[in-house]
């Protein structure tokens, strides 16, 4: 017989102090000393007013990421459970501080616990989740009684100025415009770092409300679409990524190869109408009313895709009333793998929730297009 499983415990870790639009450039400084021309219109478009950076004013790092995502774990452990009681750690991220050891080992010394199984799921926004998941499954089929999962990310570090000031220079001497691509710039206003942390195990909290994990769909159109968003890289004219290891060196900073970059226009035709056609399929096969949830809980990276995904929802038949949307965005920013963490654990301590209610999670990942779907209930 199969476990069920219950988020018992949800924390978070922000950085600093809450950071304000007319304040970012201070934070991320100015390419070639002149300010954006494009982040009026990413923030009239993304309506985020605050995010959170790991960063001073000077654009000295104050935070690793290793050392956010400890903080949001350590915030799960006390009472009847410390730090030697974790049976399994699996911890998502997009932007791991460095390519080796993974993400997860690097948390595990931090965190000084015992030896114990970990998980370090790569990728984008569905790192995350991808690490729940882990943890899910490994409790439900009895591999262990426990897991802590996280999403974590310090992107602020990619935004910098100084990573596109060769680039830029190498613009002048070409006698070119040393505007930075949109591509590129159009994500410095978008990201925010963060952490958010949950402990997941086989019963639920004897006092207080847990969150049944009922199920969690994940799946990748890796097969059917090309890559949107990506870093270490530079996307060929075929659609193609071409990695750093098959540049020359001198294309690393001279073509800012290791900033995050997103390929707009596939993004703005594929992101909601490939997560709706799937979702559709999700409930098809649950035989699940959609109606019949409390909160809706999506990661969007953007206010912009909220009334687009009303729209495209509409066409299947799929109605969720924007009375029953619970999201953080405009105060926390997109903060990638963390952001479904963060709203749950926003709404796990809110004092809203009722046994019954039932939570419904959306994170889509534009990084190749990937998306999953959760259903939780609150015991």
């Amino acid at each position: 017989m199969m476990n069920s499983v219950y988020i018992t415990r949800l924390a978070k870790f922000l950085p600093n102090q809450p950071v304000h639009n007319e304040e970012m450039e201070e934070y991320l400084g100015l390419i070639d000393n002149q300010a954006s021309k494009g982040k009026g219109l990413v923030l009239r478009n993304n309506g985020i007013k605050t995010r959170y950076y790991a960063l001073d004013k000077q654009g000295a790092v104050t935070h690793t990421n290793t050392g956010i995502t400890v903080e949001a774990i350590k915030k799960l452990l006390g009472k009847n459970f410390g730090a030697g009681d974790i049976q399994l750690l699996s911890c998502g991220t997009t932007s791991p501080d460095q390519l080796l050891p993974s993400h997860t080992s690097m948390v595990h010394g931090a965190l000084q616990c015992p030896p114990v199984e970990i998980m370090s799921p790569s990728g984008s926004c569905n790192a995350g989740m991808q690490a729940m998941k882990y943890s899910y499954l490994s409790i439900k089929s009895g591999n262990t009684n426990n897991a802590v999962c996280s999403g974590s990310e310090r992107l602020s570090v990619f935004m910098l100025s100084d990573r596109f000031e060769c680039e830029s220079k190498h613009l002048k001497e070409l006698a070119r415009n040393p505007i930075i691509a949109f591509e590129k710039d159009f994500l410095r206003w978008m990201l925010s770092d963060g952490s958010g942390a949950a402990l997941l195990e086989n019963k639920p909290n004897e006092s207080g409300l847990s969150l049944r994990i009922e199920w969690i769909h994940l799946r990748s159109y890796a097969n059917e679409l090309n890559t949107c968003m990506y870093a270490g890289g530079e996307k060929m004219d075929d659609g193609e990524l071409k990695g750093w290891l098959d540049h020359d060196t001198q294309d690393w900073l001279g073509k800012s190869l290791f900033s995050i970059k997103q390929d707009v226009k596939l993004l703005g035709a594929n992101i909601i109408q490939k997560g709706t056609e799937y979702l559709a399929e999700v409930l098809e096969e649950r035989n699940f009313d959609v109606g019949n949830i409390d909160y809706f809980l999506p990661h969007i990276s953007s206010e912009y895709f909220r009334e687009r995904i009303i729209e495209e929802t509409r066409k299947y038949g799929i109605e969720i009333p924007q009375e029953k949307w619970f999201t953080n965005l405009t105060r926390l920013g997109n903060v990638g793998s963390a952001s479904v963490y963060l709203m749950l654990e926003e709404l796990f301590h809110s004092g809203a929730l009722k046994k019954g209610d039932k939570l419904f999670l959306m994170v889509p990942e534009s990084a190749r297009f990937s998306y999953t779907y959760a259903l939780l209930t609150v015991v």
